[in-house]
Protein backbone atom coordinates (compact mmCIF):
# COMPACT_ATOMS: atom_id res chain seq x y z
CA UNK A 1 0.00 0.00 0.00
CA UNK A 2 2.74 2.48 0.96
CA UNK A 3 4.66 1.68 -2.21
CA UNK A 4 1.63 2.37 -4.37
CA UNK A 5 0.95 5.71 -2.67
CA UNK A 6 4.61 6.66 -3.02
CA UNK A 7 4.51 5.82 -6.71
CA UNK A 8 1.28 7.81 -6.98
CA UNK A 9 3.00 10.89 -5.55
CA UNK A 10 6.19 10.39 -7.55
CA UNK A 11 4.93 9.57 -11.02
CA UNK A 12 1.57 11.35 -11.23
CA UNK A 13 1.54 15.14 -11.49
CA UNK A 14 0.00 16.53 -8.31
CA UNK A 15 -2.60 19.29 -8.52
CA UNK A 16 -2.76 20.52 -4.91
CA UNK A 17 -0.25 21.80 -2.39
CA UNK A 18 -1.72 19.62 0.32
CA UNK A 19 -2.21 15.86 0.54
CA UNK A 20 -4.65 14.46 -2.03
CA UNK A 21 -7.44 12.14 -0.92
CA UNK A 22 -5.44 8.93 -0.77
CA UNK A 23 -8.15 6.40 -1.45
CA UNK A 24 -7.26 3.38 -3.54
CA UNK A 25 -10.56 2.39 -5.13
CA UNK A 26 -11.12 -1.29 -5.80
CA UNK A 27 -14.56 -0.99 -7.39
CA UNK A 28 -17.57 1.28 -7.70
CA UNK A 29 -21.24 0.37 -7.94
CA UNK A 30 -24.35 2.53 -7.72
CA UNK A 31 -23.72 5.42 -5.32
CA UNK A 32 -20.82 3.62 -3.58
CA UNK A 33 -17.05 3.51 -3.91
CA UNK A 34 -15.20 0.56 -2.34
CA UNK A 35 -11.55 0.70 -1.28
CA UNK A 36 -8.95 -2.07 -1.08
CA UNK A 37 -9.84 -2.83 2.54
CA UNK A 38 -13.50 -3.39 1.65
CA UNK A 39 -14.75 -0.13 3.20
CA UNK A 40 -17.48 1.59 1.21
CA UNK A 41 -18.10 5.29 0.76
CA UNK A 42 -21.19 7.16 -0.41
CA UNK A 43 -20.21 9.23 -3.44
CA UNK A 44 -21.97 12.58 -3.03
CA UNK A 45 -20.04 14.33 -5.81
CA UNK A 46 -20.53 11.80 -8.64
CA UNK A 47 -17.00 12.31 -9.95
CA UNK A 48 -17.83 16.05 -10.01
CA UNK A 49 -21.19 15.80 -11.78
CA UNK A 50 -20.12 12.99 -14.13
CA UNK A 51 -21.85 9.86 -12.84
CA UNK A 52 -25.45 11.09 -12.94
CA UNK A 53 -26.65 7.49 -13.20
CA UNK A 54 -24.24 6.28 -10.55
CA UNK A 55 -21.34 3.92 -11.14
CA UNK A 56 -21.64 1.06 -13.62
CA UNK A 57 -25.30 1.53 -14.49
CA UNK A 58 -26.40 -1.74 -16.17
CA UNK A 59 -27.56 -0.08 -19.40
CA UNK A 60 -24.31 1.84 -19.75
CA UNK A 61 -22.26 -1.31 -19.15
CA UNK A 62 -24.39 -3.14 -21.71
CA UNK A 63 -23.75 -0.38 -24.28
CA UNK A 64 -20.01 -0.68 -23.66
CA UNK A 65 -20.03 -4.44 -24.17
CA UNK A 66 -22.05 -4.23 -27.38
CA UNK A 67 -19.75 -1.59 -28.85
CA UNK A 68 -16.64 -3.58 -27.86
CA UNK A 69 -17.86 -6.33 -30.15
CA UNK A 70 -18.12 -3.91 -33.13
CA UNK A 71 -15.25 -1.42 -33.34
CA UNK A 72 -13.48 1.39 -31.49
CA UNK A 73 -11.75 4.34 -33.17
CA UNK A 74 -11.72 4.09 -36.94
CA UNK A 75 -11.34 7.63 -38.33
CA UNK A 76 -11.13 11.27 -37.27
CA UNK A 77 -14.32 13.16 -36.50
CA UNK A 78 -16.85 13.47 -39.29
CA UNK A 79 -15.02 11.52 -42.00
CA UNK A 80 -16.89 8.21 -41.70
CA UNK A 81 -20.56 7.60 -40.91
CA UNK A 82 -20.61 5.91 -37.51
CA UNK A 83 -24.01 4.69 -36.37
CA UNK A 84 -23.50 5.45 -32.68
CA UNK A 85 -22.40 9.03 -33.34
CA UNK A 86 -25.32 9.73 -35.66
CA UNK A 87 -27.85 8.19 -33.27
CA UNK A 88 -26.52 10.30 -30.39
CA UNK A 89 -26.88 13.48 -32.46
CA UNK A 90 -30.42 12.46 -33.43
CA UNK A 91 -31.33 11.75 -29.80
CA UNK A 92 -30.02 15.12 -28.62
CA UNK A 93 -31.96 16.88 -31.37
CA UNK A 94 -35.15 15.08 -30.31
CA UNK A 95 -34.72 16.25 -26.69
CA UNK A 96 -33.71 19.86 -27.33
CA UNK A 97 -35.52 22.87 -28.85
CA UNK A 98 -35.66 22.75 -32.65
CA UNK A 99 -33.02 25.50 -32.94
CA UNK A 100 -30.49 23.18 -31.27
CA UNK A 101 -30.37 20.29 -33.71
CA UNK A 102 -26.78 20.09 -34.96
CA UNK A 103 -24.03 18.64 -32.72
CA UNK A 104 -20.24 18.71 -32.88
CA UNK A 105 -18.73 16.10 -30.55
CA UNK A 106 -15.40 16.62 -28.80
CA UNK A 107 -13.60 15.06 -25.82
CA UNK A 108 -14.19 17.38 -22.86
CA UNK A 109 -15.97 20.42 -21.52
CA UNK A 110 -13.04 22.73 -22.21
CA UNK A 111 -13.01 21.59 -25.83
CA UNK A 112 -16.75 22.17 -26.11
CA UNK A 113 -16.31 25.75 -24.89
CA UNK A 114 -13.38 26.30 -27.26
CA UNK A 115 -15.42 25.04 -30.20
CA UNK A 116 -18.42 27.17 -29.26
CA UNK A 117 -16.30 30.34 -29.04
CA UNK A 118 -14.70 29.63 -32.42
CA UNK A 119 -18.12 29.00 -33.93
CA UNK A 120 -19.48 32.29 -32.53
CA UNK A 121 -16.57 34.25 -33.99
CA UNK A 122 -16.89 32.63 -37.40
CA UNK A 123 -20.64 33.17 -37.56
CA UNK A 124 -20.72 36.75 -36.27
CA UNK A 125 -17.46 38.13 -37.69
CA UNK A 126 -17.09 39.83 -34.30
CA UNK A 127 -14.44 39.22 -31.68
CA UNK A 128 -15.50 40.52 -28.25
CA UNK A 129 -16.48 37.78 -25.82
CA UNK A 130 -18.44 38.46 -22.64
CA UNK A 131 -18.41 36.12 -19.66
CA UNK A 132 -19.20 36.57 -15.96
CA UNK A 133 -17.25 36.96 -12.75
CA UNK A 134 -17.48 33.80 -10.67
CA UNK A 135 -17.75 31.58 -13.74
CA UNK A 136 -15.76 28.48 -14.61
CA UNK A 137 -15.47 27.31 -18.22
CA UNK A 138 -12.32 25.18 -18.23
CA UNK A 139 -8.57 25.28 -17.65
CA UNK A 140 -7.06 25.61 -21.13
CA UNK A 141 -5.34 28.82 -22.15
CA UNK A 142 -8.40 30.07 -24.04
CA UNK A 143 -11.02 29.05 -21.49
CA UNK A 144 -8.97 30.65 -18.71
CA UNK A 145 -9.64 33.94 -20.50
CA UNK A 146 -13.33 33.41 -19.72
CA UNK A 147 -12.75 32.33 -16.13
CA UNK A 148 -14.31 34.53 -13.47
CA UNK A 149 -11.60 34.34 -10.79
CA UNK A 150 -8.42 36.42 -11.11
CA UNK A 151 -6.36 34.22 -8.77
CA UNK A 152 -6.63 31.32 -11.21
CA UNK A 153 -5.97 33.48 -14.29
CA UNK A 154 -3.10 35.75 -13.33
CA UNK A 155 -0.21 33.23 -13.52
CA UNK A 156 -1.01 32.59 -17.20
CA UNK A 157 -1.32 36.11 -18.58
CA UNK A 158 -1.32 37.36 -21.26
CA UNK A 159 -4.56 35.60 -22.16
CA UNK A 160 -6.85 35.99 -25.15
CA UNK A 161 -7.67 39.64 -25.94
CA UNK A 162 -11.08 41.32 -26.26
CA UNK A 163 -12.58 39.65 -23.20
CA UNK A 164 -15.07 41.48 -21.00
CA UNK A 165 -16.47 40.25 -17.69
CA UNK A 166 -19.77 41.32 -16.19
CA UNK A 167 -21.17 40.64 -12.73
CA UNK A 168 -23.58 37.73 -12.51
CA UNK A 169 -27.09 38.96 -11.55
CA UNK A 170 -26.19 42.60 -12.27
CA UNK A 171 -29.06 43.78 -14.47
CA UNK A 172 -27.51 47.21 -15.07
CA UNK A 173 -24.40 45.72 -16.70
CA UNK A 174 -26.42 43.77 -19.26
CA UNK A 175 -26.44 46.87 -21.46
CA UNK A 176 -22.69 46.33 -22.00
CA UNK A 177 -23.69 43.58 -24.43
CA UNK A 178 -23.54 45.53 -27.70
CA UNK A 179 -23.31 45.11 -31.46
CA UNK A 180 -19.53 44.78 -31.01
CA UNK A 181 -19.98 41.55 -29.05
CA UNK A 182 -19.60 38.16 -30.74
CA UNK A 183 -21.09 36.09 -27.94
CA UNK A 184 -22.06 35.95 -24.31
CA UNK A 185 -21.16 32.76 -22.45
CA UNK A 186 -22.91 32.02 -19.17
CA UNK A 187 -23.54 29.16 -16.76
CA UNK A 188 -27.26 29.00 -15.90
CA UNK A 189 -26.10 28.25 -12.34
CA UNK A 190 -22.60 29.27 -11.25
CA UNK A 191 -21.40 25.93 -9.95
CA UNK A 192 -17.74 26.64 -9.09
CA UNK A 193 -18.78 29.63 -6.98
CA UNK A 194 -20.98 27.50 -4.77
CA UNK A 195 -24.23 27.08 -6.72
CA UNK A 196 -25.13 30.73 -7.28
CA UNK A 197 -28.61 30.92 -8.80
CA UNK A 198 -29.71 33.57 -11.31
CA UNK A 199 -32.01 36.14 -9.71
CA UNK A 200 -35.50 36.92 -10.97
CA UNK A 201 -35.38 36.94 -14.78
CA UNK A 202 -31.64 37.54 -15.18
CA UNK A 203 -31.12 34.85 -17.83
CA UNK A 204 -34.20 36.06 -19.72
CA UNK A 205 -32.87 39.63 -19.64
CA UNK A 206 -29.50 38.51 -21.02
CA UNK A 207 -31.34 36.62 -23.77
CA UNK A 208 -33.38 39.72 -24.66
CA UNK A 209 -30.27 41.93 -24.88
CA UNK A 210 -28.56 39.37 -27.10
CA UNK A 211 -31.60 39.39 -29.37
CA UNK A 212 -31.54 43.19 -29.60
CA UNK A 213 -27.85 43.35 -30.49
CA UNK A 214 -27.55 40.25 -32.68
CA UNK A 215 -25.25 38.53 -30.21
CA UNK A 216 -25.00 34.74 -29.86
CA UNK A 217 -25.84 33.39 -26.41
CA UNK A 218 -23.85 30.35 -25.25
CA UNK A 219 -25.05 28.24 -22.31
CA UNK A 220 -22.34 26.30 -20.48
CA UNK A 221 -24.39 23.35 -19.20
CA UNK A 222 -21.41 21.13 -18.57
CA UNK A 223 -22.49 20.60 -14.96
CA UNK A 224 -26.14 21.69 -14.97
CA UNK A 225 -27.45 19.35 -17.69
CA UNK A 226 -28.86 15.83 -17.71
CA UNK A 227 -31.21 15.99 -14.76
CA UNK A 228 -29.32 17.99 -12.16
CA UNK A 229 -32.05 20.65 -11.89
CA UNK A 230 -34.90 18.17 -12.19
CA UNK A 231 -35.16 18.95 -15.89
CA UNK A 232 -33.08 17.25 -18.55
CA UNK A 233 -31.42 20.58 -19.35
CA UNK A 234 -31.23 23.75 -17.27
CA UNK A 235 -32.48 25.69 -20.29
CA UNK A 236 -35.81 23.88 -19.76
CA UNK A 237 -35.72 24.73 -16.05
CA UNK A 238 -35.18 28.45 -16.72
CA UNK A 239 -37.17 28.60 -19.99
CA UNK A 240 -34.35 30.27 -21.93
CA UNK A 241 -32.99 28.87 -25.21
CA UNK A 242 -29.37 29.72 -26.10
CA UNK A 243 -27.94 29.88 -29.61
CA UNK A 244 -25.19 27.42 -28.68
CA UNK A 245 -25.32 24.80 -25.94
CA UNK A 246 -22.21 23.17 -24.41
CA UNK A 247 -22.38 19.74 -22.75
CA UNK A 248 -19.82 17.35 -21.27
CA UNK A 249 -19.25 15.57 -17.92
CA UNK A 250 -22.36 13.40 -17.34
CA UNK A 251 -23.18 13.06 -21.05
CA UNK A 252 -20.78 10.12 -21.43
CA UNK A 253 -22.12 8.09 -18.52
CA UNK A 254 -18.62 7.87 -17.04
CA UNK A 255 -16.58 8.14 -20.25
CA UNK A 256 -15.12 11.40 -21.62
CA UNK A 257 -17.16 13.39 -24.13
CA UNK A 258 -18.08 16.99 -24.86
CA UNK A 259 -20.41 18.62 -27.35
CA UNK A 260 -21.37 22.01 -28.64
CA UNK A 261 -24.79 22.18 -30.23
CA UNK A 262 -26.45 24.83 -32.37
CA UNK A 263 -28.69 25.31 -35.39
CA UNK A 264 -27.60 23.96 -38.79
CA UNK A 265 -27.38 27.54 -40.04
CA UNK A 266 -24.96 28.65 -37.32
CA UNK A 267 -23.03 25.38 -37.31
CA UNK A 268 -22.49 25.64 -41.06
CA UNK A 269 -20.11 28.54 -40.35
CA UNK A 270 -17.50 25.88 -39.51
CA UNK A 271 -17.62 24.68 -43.09
CA UNK A 272 -15.85 27.68 -44.51
CA UNK A 273 -14.31 26.31 -47.65
CA UNK A 274 -11.26 24.48 -46.32
CA UNK A 275 -11.30 20.97 -44.79
CA UNK A 276 -10.99 21.04 -41.00
CA UNK A 277 -10.30 24.79 -40.85
CA UNK A 278 -13.41 25.56 -38.79
CA UNK A 279 -12.70 23.01 -36.06
CA UNK A 280 -11.08 19.59 -35.86
CA UNK A 281 -10.67 16.71 -33.43
CA UNK A 282 -9.30 13.19 -33.74
CA UNK A 283 -11.25 11.38 -31.04
CA UNK A 284 -14.40 13.51 -30.90
CA UNK A 285 -17.50 11.42 -31.56
CA UNK A 286 -15.70 8.24 -30.49
CA UNK A 287 -18.15 5.36 -31.06
CA UNK A 288 -17.68 3.85 -27.59
CA UNK A 289 -18.41 7.11 -25.81
CA UNK A 290 -21.30 7.96 -28.10
CA UNK A 291 -22.81 4.56 -27.33
CA UNK A 292 -22.66 5.22 -23.56
CA UNK A 293 -23.94 8.78 -24.05
CA UNK A 294 -26.90 7.46 -26.03
CA UNK A 295 -27.65 4.92 -23.29
CA UNK A 296 -27.46 7.69 -20.69
CA UNK A 297 -29.95 9.87 -22.57
CA UNK A 298 -32.31 6.95 -23.15
CA UNK A 299 -32.36 6.11 -19.43
CA UNK A 300 -32.86 9.72 -18.32
CA UNK A 301 -35.59 10.43 -20.88
CA UNK A 302 -37.55 7.23 -20.29
CA UNK A 303 -37.28 6.44 -16.55
CA UNK A 304 -38.57 8.31 -13.50
CA UNK A 305 -35.36 9.69 -12.00
CA UNK A 306 -36.08 13.30 -12.99
CA UNK A 307 -39.54 13.30 -11.41
CA UNK A 308 -38.01 12.51 -8.02
CA UNK A 309 -35.23 15.14 -8.00
CA UNK A 310 -37.25 17.96 -6.42
CA UNK A 311 -38.62 15.87 -3.53
CA UNK A 312 -35.24 14.27 -2.86
CA UNK A 313 -33.54 17.66 -2.92
CA UNK A 314 -36.05 18.90 -0.36
CA UNK A 315 -35.28 15.85 1.79
CA UNK A 316 -31.60 16.87 1.91
CA UNK A 317 -32.64 20.37 2.98
CA UNK A 318 -35.08 19.05 5.58
CA UNK A 319 -32.54 16.72 7.19
CA UNK A 320 -29.46 18.95 7.05
CA UNK A 321 -30.21 21.21 10.00
CA UNK A 322 -27.19 21.98 12.17
CA UNK A 323 -25.75 24.97 14.00
CA UNK A 324 -22.68 24.90 11.72
CA UNK A 325 -24.79 25.06 8.53
CA UNK A 326 -25.41 28.70 7.60
CA UNK A 327 -27.15 28.21 4.26
CA UNK A 328 -27.94 25.67 1.55
CA UNK A 329 -27.86 27.11 -1.98
CA UNK A 330 -28.76 25.72 -5.37
CA UNK A 331 -31.54 23.58 -6.71
CA UNK A 332 -32.23 19.92 -7.40
CA UNK A 333 -29.05 17.88 -7.05
CA UNK A 334 -26.77 20.91 -7.40
CA UNK A 335 -26.44 21.95 -3.76
CA UNK A 336 -23.86 23.91 -1.78
CA UNK A 337 -23.88 23.59 2.00
CA UNK A 338 -22.29 26.74 3.42
CA UNK A 339 -20.52 26.38 6.76
CA UNK A 340 -19.43 30.01 6.77
CA UNK A 341 -15.80 29.20 7.57
CA UNK A 342 -13.02 27.90 5.31
CA UNK A 343 -11.12 26.07 8.07
CA UNK A 344 -14.25 24.27 9.28
CA UNK A 345 -15.16 23.34 5.71
CA UNK A 346 -11.74 21.85 5.01
CA UNK A 347 -11.88 19.88 8.26
CA UNK A 348 -15.32 18.61 7.38
CA UNK A 349 -14.33 17.46 3.88
CA UNK A 350 -11.31 15.63 5.28
CA UNK A 351 -13.05 14.10 8.33
CA UNK A 352 -16.21 12.94 6.59
CA UNK A 353 -14.21 10.47 4.47
CA UNK A 354 -13.34 8.09 7.35
CA UNK A 355 -17.05 8.19 8.24
CA UNK A 356 -17.85 6.74 4.82
CA UNK A 357 -18.82 9.68 2.60
CA UNK A 358 -17.13 11.64 -0.21
CA UNK A 359 -17.84 15.30 -0.85
CA UNK A 360 -15.71 18.29 -1.87
CA UNK A 361 -15.35 22.05 -1.68
CA UNK A 362 -15.73 24.50 -4.57
CA UNK A 363 -13.04 26.16 -6.67
CA UNK A 364 -14.19 29.69 -5.86
CA UNK A 365 -16.01 29.11 -2.56
CA UNK A 366 -13.95 27.64 0.28
CA UNK A 367 -16.66 27.91 2.95
CA UNK A 368 -19.08 25.43 1.35
CA UNK A 369 -19.11 21.74 0.43
CA UNK A 370 -20.98 20.18 -2.46
CA UNK A 371 -23.87 17.75 -2.69
CA UNK A 372 -23.97 16.47 -6.27
CA UNK A 373 -25.14 12.86 -5.82
CA UNK A 374 -26.08 10.35 -8.50
CA UNK A 375 -29.68 10.91 -9.57
CA UNK A 376 -30.27 7.27 -8.68
CA UNK A 377 -29.81 7.85 -4.94
CA UNK A 378 -32.75 6.58 -2.85
CA UNK A 379 -34.46 8.32 0.05
CA UNK A 380 -32.95 5.77 2.43
CA UNK A 381 -29.48 6.54 1.05
CA UNK A 382 -30.14 10.28 1.45
CA UNK A 383 -31.07 9.68 5.09
CA UNK A 384 -27.87 7.67 5.58
CA UNK A 385 -25.82 10.42 3.90
CA UNK A 386 -27.32 13.17 6.05
CA UNK A 387 -26.73 11.16 9.24
CA UNK A 388 -23.04 10.88 8.32
CA UNK A 389 -22.83 14.61 7.52
CA UNK A 390 -24.44 15.61 10.82
CA UNK A 391 -22.27 13.18 12.78
CA UNK A 392 -19.12 14.64 11.20
CA UNK A 393 -20.24 18.22 11.87
CA UNK A 394 -20.67 17.28 15.53
CA UNK A 395 -17.19 15.74 15.63
CA UNK A 396 -15.34 18.74 14.19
Amino acid sequence: MENLFQSYKTHLAQTTNFAPVQLEIEKAEGIYLHDKEGKKYIDLISGVAVNNLGHRHPKIMDAIQKQLDKYLHIMVYGEFVQEETVKLAEKLASLLPTSLSSSFFVNSGSEAIEGAIKLAKLHSNRYEIISFKGSYHGSTQATLSLLGDEKFKNPFRPLAPLQKQLEFNNFEQIKEITSQTACVIIEPIQTASGMIMPKDNFLQSVREQCNKTGVLLIFDEIQTALGRTGKLFALDYFHVVPDILCLAKSLGGGLPIGAFISSPEIMNSLNNGHPLMGHATTFGGHPMVCATALATLEVLSSENYLKEIESKSLLFRKLLVHSKIKEIRGTGFLLAVDLGNAEITQKFVENVIPNGLITYWFLFDNTSFSIIPPLTITEEEIEESCAIILKTLDEI
